[in-house]
């Protein structure tokens, strides 16, 4: 009963999101059709095609592809993001454990619901996996506290995030629930806000990237996935200086985000996008063999789908 509640409140929200805004104009007696930019976002995150590609170019045949069969991920899917064409997957919609990927979720979340100029602090009932870097006590500007999470990749921080905006943790993940919903999202469920292991905490490559590829096209969550580097101060007047964890923004071409995620669960696990020559692609990769490979074999696969694009 569930699952087919969910079903067709994810159905009802995609309606809704369609619908367009139409209004009339005068003179030659036209009428103006004005597509509301959420819907825009929308439709172009959701956006896949799966078939086109495969049909004018054998992806076997470009340099790259026997590399595929090596990689260690358990799961991944590769996109054009003008096109929304499938360049690459691997059981793209089988739900998995996405460790710190959760927090995109939570940092879009943040973006929509709080007042980046609030103060946020760790409370006990907060200050809950003690393996990150943020201390019991401490006070943040919420922003700041954002940046924290997404860049350093912080647990508390992001139960922090979840019990300022929605009141406690339980409501936030309805919050995270509901927008799964809405982004059509229909191999996904949200159980914490960091990704911690869970059991009912995962999504699937595919829901990911329909994730990614909506949260990037929000200046500010880009800009916050794209910093390299930043000093975070504290309302104490303290200062924490961080460095993202995803190591492809200095080391891969084109790379200008977006997040890293671990757990013995789940694996090492990475959401990236990189722009070549007025190309940009998506990958989602999970479960990959360590740290380091969910790197390198990012690489491979984006290596592979810039080659694939410059044959289309």
């Amino acid at each position: 009963m569930k699952t087919i509640l969910s079903s067709l409140i994810a159905a009802l929200c995609w309606l809704t999101a369609v619908v367009l805004v139409v209004s009339s104009c005068s003179g030659k007696g036209g009428k103006v059709f004005i597509v509301n930019p959420e819907v825009e976002r929308l439709t172009a995150a959701c956006r896949t095609d799966s078939t086109t590609l495969r049909t004018i170019l054998n992806l076997d045949s470009i340099e790259g592809f026997e590399q595929l069969c090596t990689l260690s991920a358990q799961a991944w899917i590769l996109v054009d993001d003008s096109t929304g064409m499938v360049i690459s997957q691997k059981y793209a919609d089988e739900p998995r454990p996405i460790a710190s990927l959760t927090k995109m979720m939570t940092c879009l979340l943040a973006l929509e619901n709080g007042v980046m100029k609030d103060t946020v602090s760790i409370t006990e009932d907060v200050f809950v996996a003690k393996d990150s870097r943020v201390k019991l006590g401490d006070e943040y500007v919420m922003k700041d506290l954002v940046y924290e999470m997404m860049l350093q990749s912080d647990n508390d921080a992001a139960y922090a995030l979840a019990k300022h905006i929605g009141g406690d943790t339980l409501r936030f993940c309805d919050m995270m629930n509901e927008k799964a919903a809405y982004l059509h999202m229909q191999n996904t469920h949200f159980a914490n806000p960091n990704g911690r292991p869970n059991y009912e905490n995962y999504s699937s490559a595919s829901d990911v990237l329909t994730l990614a590829r909506y949260c990037m096209r929000d200046s500010v969550f880009a800009a916050i996935v794209g910093t390299v580097e930043k000093d975070i101060p504290l309302i104490d007047g303290r200062h924490m200086p961080i460095k993202n964890t995803n190591v492809l923004l200095e080391k891969y071409e084109g790379c200008v985000g977006i997040k890293t995620g671990f757990t013995r669960m789940a694996g090492n696990c990475l959401a990236s996008v990189a722009t070549r020559n007025g190309t940009t692609l998506y990958l989602v990769l999970l479960g990959s063999r360590s740290m380091t490979s969910r790197f390198t074999e990012s690489a491979i696969l984006l290596d592979y789908g810039f080659r694939v694009m410059q044959a289309f």
